[in-house]
């Protein structure tokens, strides 16, 4: 995570090099230990695998012993993350403000943090006290074992914050916050019975006004969701902190959610041993001699490589460096190939192993081999539309001296991308066929990688291979946060009666579920601009998918659609964060970028309302 061009604080690609270097050194015992326990979490699932396949004994106790890891990893991964200051937050706004400004605003977003976490220490320790009166399934042990991660991490965390606001070495300042912060609570518990008058319209001031303030303020978005979700507990219900815990541990600990960081191990591993490049490189020797081929391979590579990944950033990542020197050569100005960049990484975030479908499927209910067979038809349809614009904005683009590669050179590329180019199709085709669940093949497919990454492509470091991990595991602690807290803020606006009410609004509307999927593509614009992916994925789901379903809508279809949207807002300026990323890999300005990338965000909104009108195109393959 880091600062991007125009103060947006994004998901940044994996920097290997730079990984070890960063945080403090009191955290290196817990970036050990994180390390250690990805390590034991591929070991463990690719254990259950060959117990299953090849010696047909299955091992019952391998899940639960992953579960307790994963929970451990996604706590001290989250504190990592905090130490290194990864955490995914927006800084537009920041950087807007008067110079004088910014460090008050900076030091109110972490007391508002230090506040979150000191209020769950407590009843997080209640909570692991509670689930030792019960034991697992097959180890029979106390369940604490497992949720003593969260009280630990939290804790850990509160410690890590307060650290930094030592640092800060200002304490008028941190006490004047401190003040505010304990002001505003007071104000809040004597205006209780006011608040408890207002019905939904505490929908507005806490979950929707205190989290848009939170993030105007530079809070990380992982304690905006949990700050408004225990605001709106404490202030206008009975309902104990407690639940809070609960529903973030849910939020987090779905066993499809293992997936997540191993993919994203996968995406470390595609940087680091050129796997990417060499798919980039095949597809430039086959199409670069026509007019708009770099633009095909640009499209295509991404297409290729997020099936690899499952990382917009990693793609992005990997096929600007390979492929924009070329493209200036031709004639294709800076800002259209930024805009071609950002749009492409939004076409293929439904290319399987897509984090965005995998969190979607647990947070929603949806079948993940569903989600990966439909995904990868969707991604075709905004290919082809993509496509068509590159080839009509490229009728002038300069031809002189590009000549077709020789058969030889096709054919040495091809030799070298074809392990590569094997890994995105073994992965659909193993999940999409129901030959693996999405978390075996994330394991098989990074096992794939390594061995094939340090055979054929050049191999890894010890050094490196500790980088990565350390990497993936505050990368995934971050995002896992964000999964648990959206998930306590999704439970706490169902429990106000919101969403039976939105089901009854929706369906007096006229046009049935065509104006309800308009709805939902604006509002997953929206969202897509200001949250990114996954947090609004696990906000809105438990809410939009129940009345999509009461419409008739197929799952699997509206999946696709709100997906698509979401991406489509994330690449839309001037707020879309995607936007900023793409600018920052290809180091152009925001600013010359913007008025470029209109025409390809038209294109990308033409494929949606197809995929939108036509459910044959989400569900045929199904």
């Amino acid at each position: 995570m880091s600062i991007a061009s125009e103060g947006v604080a994004t998901l940044d690609a994996p920097d290997l090099d730079g990984a070890l270097r960063r945080g403090s050194g009191l955290m290196r015992p817990v970036e050990a230990v994180a390390a250690v326990l990805l390590v034991l979490i591929v070991g463990l699932l690719f254990g259950g695998v060959v117990s299953r396949y090849v010696f047909h004994r299955p091992v019952i106790w391998i899940d639960e012993v992953a579960s307790i890891s994963f929970l451990w990893l996604a706590m001290l991964g989250a504190a990592i993350a905090i130490d290194r200051a990864e955490h995914l937050r927006l800084t537009i706004f920041l950087s807007m403000m008067p110079a004088r400004w910014r460090p008050v605003a900076e030091t109110l977003a972490l007391v508002l943090v230090a506040t979150f976490l000191a209020a769950l220490v407590w009843p997080a320790v209640d909570y692991a006290i509670e689930e030792s009166w019960v034991t697992s399934a097959a180890l029979n042990i106390p369940l604490s074992w497992r949720v003593s991660a969260i009280p630990f991490g939290i804790g850990l965390m509160l410690l890590l914050v307060l650290g930094q606001l030592w640092k800060a070495r200002a304490p008028v300042r941190v006490l004047g916050c401190a003040a505010v912060v304990a002001l505003v609570c007071g104000a809040l518990w004597l205006a209780g019975a006011d608040l408890r008058a207002l019905g939904y319209g505490n929908i507005v001031v806490f979950l929707v006004g205190f989290v848009a303030l939170f993030l105007a303020l530079g809070v990380p978005i992982a304690f905006c969701f949990g700050l408004g979700a225990l605001a709106f507990l404490t202030f206008t219900s009975n309902v104990p902190v407690f639940v809070v815990i609960g529903r973030m541990d849910e939020g987090m600990s779905a066993l499809i959610l293992i997936s997540v960081p191993i993919f994203v191990l996968l995406g470390c591993i595609l940087d680091a041993t050129g796997m990417g490049k060499a798919i980039v490189d095949f597809l430039a020797s086959m199409l670069g001699h026509v007019k708009a081929g770099m633009s095909y391979v640009l499209l295509g590579s991404l297409f290729l490589v997020s099936g690899i990944s499952g990382s917009k950033v990693s793609d992005m990542a990997t096929v600007a460096p390979a492929l924009f020197p070329e493209m200036k050569r031709r004639g294709h100005k800076p800002k259209e190939m930024i805009a071609l960049l950002s749009t492409g990484a939004a076409m293929a975030d439904t290319v399987p192993p897509s984090i965005v479908l995998i969190v979607l499927g647990s947070a929603a209910g949806v079948s993940i081999a569903g989600l990966f067979t439909s995904g990868f038809i969707i991604a075709m349809v905004l290919l082809a539309v993509l496509v068509g614009l590159a080839r009509w904005k490229a009728r002038g683009e300069v031809m002189d001296g590009i000549r077709r590669a020789p058969m030889r050179a096709i054919g040495k590329a091809a030799l070298v991308a074809a392990p590569a180019l094997v890994l995105p199709f073994l992965i659909r085709s193993a999940v999409g066929g129901g030959v693996a669940t999405a978390t075996e093949v994330s394991t098989l497919a990074v096992l794939y990688a390594m061995i094939i990454g340090m055979v054929l492509y050049g191999g890894i470091g010890p050094r490196k291979i500790y980088a990565m991990l350390v990497e993936t595991a505050a990368l995934s602690g971050a995002i896992l946060l964000i999964l648990g807290t959206a998930s306590a803020m999704a439970w706490t606006l169902t429990q106000t009666g919101f969403a039976t009410h939105l089901v009854a609004m929706v369906s007096d509307l006229p046009g049935g579920w065509m104006t309800f999927m308009l709805v939902s593509i604006g509002v997953f614009m929206l969202l897509g601009c200001i949250l990114e992916g996954l947090p609004a994925i696990v906000l809105m789901a438990p809410i939009m998918f129940p009345v999509a379903r009461s419409l008739g809508i197929n799952d699997v279809h509206y999946s696709m659609v709100i997906v698509t949207a979401m991406n489509i807002g994330l690449m839309a300026p001037p707020i879309g964060i995607g936007f900023y990323i793409a600018c920052k890999i290809g180091n152009v300005s925001p600013d010359e970028a913007m008025g470029a990338i209109w025409p390809y965000i038209g294109a990308l909104v033409v494929g949606l309302l197809l995929i939108a009108a036509f459910p044959i195109l989400s569900t045929f393959a199904l």
